[in-house]
C-alpha cells in the first residue's frame, strides 16, 4: 500500500491546471454555510472545479440554503449524509468527486481567496500527498474571540503547528487538507467507524504508507468556533472521547500532546480530595502527612495562577473576552480531558458531538 510508486500529479500542459473537488460535510450551518460556499466559488484558481456538498439531515433551514445555491450554481452538487457522521459523509464526497485534487471544506469555515492555487502549486512543488495550513479562529462575541484565542494558543489546545504557526515542512497531521484524491483511495479514504478524530487517523495512514503529510503556513482558513459554553462542551468532550478511543486502538502512536487533559482531570482531582482531607482533619494530620496533600495540591494551584494570567495577559481581546478566557480555557481541557477518560476506558462507539444538533 506504499504511496512512493504514486505518479507525481502534473497539469495535462503547461497553461492548464488539476480540476479540484471541494468537498463539505454539512449539518446545521445556516449561519455560515452560504459565507462558506461563497468563498469556494470566490476562489483565484483557473483549473475546473466542482463544489461537493454532503448534507446530513438539518434541523435549522440549512437544506434549503443549500438547495438554493445548488439550482443557482452548476458546480454545486449534493450527496446526502442520512446518518449524519462526518467521516462518511466524506467519504460519499470522495466517491462522487471527478477531479485528481481533493479540497476538505469545513462548512463553519472560510477559504483565504489564493487558497487553492497556493495548495496546488505545494503539492505539485513537494509531492506531498495531503497539505494543510494555518487554522485562522475568529469570533464575533466576546465569548467566541475567547474560544478563537485559545484555538490559536499553546496553553488552548496544544503546540500543533496548524493553530499556533511553524516554518514549512512535514507534519503529524493538517487543518481540513487538500489531498491528492489517488492517495484517498490507496488508503481507503476515511475511517467511518471514527466520528472525531477521523483526519488525523487518516494522516496517520497516509504517513505509514509512505506519503508526506506537509504544513505550510501559505495556506489560511478562518474557522468560527461554537459561540456559546454548552456546544463547546459537548464538542470537546466528544472530541476528547473519541481521542479516548484513538488511544485504545492505537496506544501510543497517539502524541504526548493528547494525554495533557486527562492528567489535568487525574490532578485536579487528586487535589479535590487532599484539600477535603486537610479541612475534615485540621490539626489532626502528622505534619508529614500535611506536606505530601500541600504537594499534591500544587499543580492544581500552579494551573488556576496560569489559568488566571493567561487571562490578563491575552492580547488583542476586550476586558470581556480575556473574562470569558478564564472560563474557556478549563472548559476546554476538563471536557476533553474527561471525555478522553472515558473513551479510554470503556470506548467511545456511543459518543457524538451533539454540538451542533438543534
Amino acid at each position: 500500500m506504499s504511496l512512493a510508486d504514486l505518479p507525481q500529479p502534473s497539469a495535462t500542459h503547461p497553461d492548464s491546471q488539476l480540476g479540484v473537488s471541494y468537498i463539505m460535510p454539512v449539518l446545521n450551518e445556516a449561519k455560515y454555510i452560504e459565507r462558506s460556499v461563497t468563498t469556494v466559488l470566490a476562489q483565484d484558481y483557473p483549473g475546473e472545479k466542482e463544489i461537493i456538498l454532503a448534507l446530513g439531515p438539518c434541523t435549522d433551514g440549512t437544506d434549503r440554503i443549500v438547495e438554493v445555491l445548488n439550482k443557482a450554481n452548476a458546480a454545486i452538487r449534493i450527496v446526502h449524509n442520512p446518518g449524519r457522521d462526518i467521516p462518511i459523509g466524506l467519504n460519499l464526497a470522495i466517491e462522487a468527486s471527478r477531479h485528481p485534487v481533493i479540497v476538505r471544506v469545513d462548512a463553519h469555515s472560510e477559504l483565504a481567496s489564493d487558497y487553492t492555487k497556493q495548495a496546488v502549486d505545494t503539492l505539485m512543488r513537494t509531492g506531498a500527498v495531503n497539505v494543510g495550513g494555518l487554522m485562522d479562529a475568529q469570533g464575533e462575541t466576546p465569548f467566541q474571540q475567547a474560544v478563537a484565542y485559545a484555538y490559536t494558543s499553546r496553553v488552548g489546545i496544544g503546540g500543533a503547528s496548524y493553530h499556533v504557526g511553524a516554518e514549512e515542512g512535514p507534519a503529524e497531521s493538517a487543518y481540513l487538507g487538500v489531498f491528492r484524491r489517488d492517495a484517498l483511495r490507496r488508503v481507503g479514504g476515511f475511517d467511518e467507524t471514527i466520528r472525531r478524530g477521523e483526519d488525523w487517523e487518516l494522516n496517520l495512514r497516509l504517513r505509514e504508507a509512505g506519503g508526506t503529510v506537509l504544513f505550510t503556513p501559505k495556506l489560511r482558513v478562518t474557522y468560527w468556533p461554537r459561540t456559546t459554553w454548552n456546544k463547546l462542551v459537548r464538542q470537546f468532550h466528544a472530541t476528547g472521547g473519541w481521542r479516548g478511543e484513538l488511544f485504545r486502538r492505537l496506544g501510543m502512536r497517539n502524541s504526548l500532546r493528547y494525554f495533557a487533559p486527562p492528567a489535568l482531570v487525574v490532578a485536579i482531582g487528586s487535589a479535590v480530595v487532599a484539600l477535603i482531607v486537610q479541612l475534615s482533619t485540621l490539626g489532626l494530620l502528622p505534619t508529614w502527612v500535611g506536606i505530601v496533600l500541600a504537594v499534591i495540591e500544587l499543580p492544581t494551584a500552579i494551573y488556576i495562577l496560569g489559568v488566571l494570567m493567561a487571562g490578563l495577559l491575552a492580547r488583542g481581546l476586550s476586558v470581556k473576552a480575556r473574562g470569558c478566557l478564564v472560563a474557556v480555557l478549563p472548559t476546554m481541557h476538563l471536557s476533553w480531558g474527561l471525555g478522553f477518560i472515558g473513551g479510554a476506558l470503556r470506548g467511545a462507539k456511543h459518543v457524538v458531538d451533539t454540538s451542533r444538533h438543534h
